[in-house]
């Protein structure tokens, strides 16, 4: 039988993967495939080493949210391991099972890790560190880290929107919340004072499935996405353009730049966040690393 192995978090989307186990491991075995769990533990996963030396299995499958399956693209590529990897988004925010289409048939994902069918990927590295799916910084990008544990689990994502309102007030406060950014982008140089900005692998951010139309996972480049300073009612038509599933990397207001690598820095203290996680303050030095991991995808 074909033997892949399972790192889960045992917390994520409300903890209620755990309960789900023998499903996932009935729906595997039942096409031929032996499912081994890992259990992600919140400080340290480097046993997970040893657990893939000793399983010795065909592929990897990540149980959890967007910021699970860093931290095992973050393992696996400090190791150099070569394993295609399976999603199954479980988390509070999920964008990157989501481009990929991963929860919309599960039966029809399983056939695909079982059958091997796969596609490379790029990924980012931002300061050393690899993420899969979104750097960010600026208005609203600290949420999810400021949203207590027990509300997230209770509300979902709605925990994460009912938070973003809060800020709202502060926008008008505190002259825009603009920082002044200097974006550095294939022998380019850009000053620009924004809101926030994005650089993304993907098109789906923050369960908005098409920030950027443009944007591939495999095409070598990453978009980098800034709403500059604007009026509380613009920055409210953007936000209602990217909630209605509009891309906005035309869209007057937005800076969109692609390529294979930037230079982000800023005058102020700003604080990165890489796929939903805290990252490293700013400057960054964003690139793209091309068809690095290899995907299960249906």
């Amino acid at each position: 039988m074909k033997k892949i192995a399972l790192f889960y978090n045992p917390v994520s989307g409300g903890a209620t993967f755990k309960k789900k186990l023998d499903f996932y491991i009935n729906a595997f075995q039942k096409r031929g495939m032996i499912l081994m769990p890992y259990r992600t533990q919140k400080e340290d996963n480097k046993a997970f080493f040893s657990f893939i030396d000793s399983a010795k299995p065909e592929g990897v499958v990540a149980a959890g949210g967007d910021g699970t399956l860093s931290e095992l693209v973050n393992l696996m590529m400090a190791r150099e391991e070569k394993l295609p990897i399976g999603i199954i988004g479980s988390g509070t925010s999920n964008d990157f099972a989501t481009y990929l289409r991963v929860n919309e048939d599960l039966d029809a994902y399983f056939d695909a890790v079982y059958e091997g069918q796969t596609r490379y990927v790029d990924l980012g590295v931002a300061n050393g560190k690899y993420f899969v799916n979104v750097v960010s910084a600026g208005m609203l990008t600290g949420v999810a880290h400021e949203v207590k544990a027990q509300l997230k689990n209770s509300l979902g994502k709605m925990a994460y929107y009912l938070k973003g309102i809060g800020e709202i007030p502060k926008f008008k406060l505190s002259g825009s919340r603009a920082v002044s950014l200097h974006i550095e982008a294939d022998g380019k140089v850009y000053n620009e004072d924004a809101l926030l900005f994005v650089v993304i692998n993907s098109p789906a951010v923050a369960s908005m499935k098409k920030v950027a139309r443009s944007a591939k996972i495999d095409d070598g480049k990453l978009d980098f996405l800034a709403v500059k300073k604007c009026s509380l009612k613009e920055f409210m038509k953007i936000f209602k353009d990217l909630i209605g599933g509009k891309s906005i990397e035309d869209r007057e207001g937005v800076l969109h730049i692609a390529s294979e690598s930037f230079y982000i820095s800023s005058d102020e203290e700003l604080k990165s966040d890489l796929d939903g996680e805290e990252g490293s303050n700013l400057p960054l030095t964003v690139k793209t690393v091309h068809n690095a991991v290899e995907f299960y995808t249906i």
